[in-house]
């Protein structure tokens, strides 16, 4: 019988990953509270006047967000910058990490453990 066998790192790195998405799926009802909305920002203003509510594209965060500011804004954040990195530079979508409706997460845990970012 032929045996396959994954390297412990990998391994790890799997098992992360997997808890992650497990720990941090969406639920399955509607919107919850906003963050937007405790500031006065209407859905429409990121969601569009559609009838159905979309998921907002990163351009959209970007007419608010300046990524390039907020990369500077966190620039001194240890053990690296999560707003400039090598993967993304400053475009990494803004709904990798920041969620609306249910909790942020941090998107570069399940394979930089050591990148321990508190996710507003």
């Amino acid at each position: 019988m032929n045996t396959f066998t994954i390297p412990r790192s990998l391994g790890r790195s799997l098992v992360g990953l997997l808890a992650t998405t497990i720990l941090t799926a969406a639920p399955a009802k509607g919107p919850g509270p906003s963050k937007h909305a405790g500031r006065g920002i209407a859905c429409a203003q990121c969601h569009g006047k559609g009838g159905k509510r979309e998921a907002v594209p990163m351009r959209q965060c970007q007419t608010c967000h300046d990524p390039e500011a907020l990369a500077a804004r966190t620039a001194q954040v240890k053990p690296t910058n999560p707003h400039q990195n090598r993967h993304y530079g400053t475009q990494t979508d803004c709904t990798r990490c920041h969620h609306e409706h249910r909790a942020s997460e941090n998107f570069c845990l399940p394979c930089h453990t050591r990148f321990g970012f508190k996710v507003p």
